[in-house]
């Protein structure tokens, strides 16, 4: 009885999977191309295309922490939506980019208040007049200088700013009850980063500003990355902050060493490799040359 329950359930379940090979919307169902996950009291991610999002489920409503794109936004939206009828209460922007603000559009008339360091909103309006799109934007309604905070539910959320790095209007927002901190692109986990010189980027006070967080935030801390050469590992601890901040120090040192050898930019450029930082890999190395070059010959 149990071999011939076995053989009927295999059969079943050979067809099942048959049928979905075949039906398009059922494999999206079956292998959603995003993932939504809870961390730790009630923070979490969700992880699709861009910049990795940051949520909070609390008992009065819900905090996004970055939007993606149109065609993603409204994915978190709809999770977050499933965990019960509350208000977007704030969405919050890390910096301007693209890959973290086009999705903002997806929250108007949500969100109640869009949040963001007054330089990010800046960048962001210049880009978007610069590439005439200014009606797809939602710019952020609340900006601060060097400090914002907001009590929302249990969750504390506190803003920082650190002054340039990744571009020169990056914030870093630290959930202080779970303890988990969306440093946004302050940080690309083993991934070559994109250094946003034209909007304010300044490599070594990035590495100072990336002391300042390894200072003020503890061993349990847990860090949300904007980047990651493994889209799985978009979180991590104070000792991945260490190591890109170890990348970013190697990248000046090998690029300041090449200059005063006589090398030209041309051969510089030529480099695959950022030496005592073999971890960091992917497409894009020429971006970190290109910067760190930019930045010592002061162009």
């Amino acid at each position: 009885m149990e071999r011939r329950n076995f053989i009927k359930n295999s059969a079943l379940a050979m067809a099942l999977l048959s049928i979905y090979k075949t039906d398009v919307f059922a494999q999206h169902e079956l292998f959603r191309a995003y993932n939504f996950k809870p961390l730790r009291n009630d923070v979490g991610i969700f992880i699709e295309q861009g910049g990795t999002i940051g949520w909070l489920n609390s008992s009065n409503g819900f905090v996004v922490v970055d939007a993606q794109f149109p065609t993603t936004a409204p994915h978190v939206i709809e999770e977050l939506k499933k965990l019960g009828e509350k208000p977007f209460k704030y969405l919050i922007n890390t910096h301007h980019h693209g890959d973290h603000t086009a999705g903002n559009i997806s929250f108007k008339g949500l969100a109640e208040k869009v949040v963001a360091h007054q330089n990010s909103l800046v960048n962001q309006k210049k880009g978007a007049e610069k590439a005439n799109n200014l009606d797809k934007q939602l710019l952020p309604d609340t900006t601060f200088g060097t400090k914002w905070s907001a009590k929302v539910g249990n969750e504390n959320i506190k803003a920082y700013y650190y002054g340039s790095g990744h571009t020169n209007g990056d914030a870093v927002y630290h959930f202080e009850h779970a303890n988990i901190v969306h440093v946004g692109d302050l940080v690309f986990n083993r991934k070559f980063p994109y250094i946003d010189r034209e909007n304010g980027a300044h490599i070594g006070n990035w590495i100072t500003a990336l002391d300042k967080i390894q200072n003020q935030f503890d061993n349990d801390t847990l860090f949300i990355w904007g980047h990651s050469l493994d889209p799985e590992k978009v979180t991590g601890n104070k000792a991945d902050v260490k190591a890109y901040q170890n990348y970013l120090q190697n990248l000046l040192t090998f690029v300041g060493g090449e200059i005063k050898a006589g090398k030209s930019k041309e051969d510089i450029l030529k480099a695959t490799t950022i030496p005592n930082a073999p971890e960091w890999q992917g497409e894009g190395i020429q971006r970190s040359l290109t910067a760190a070059y930019d930045e010592l010959k002061g162009a």
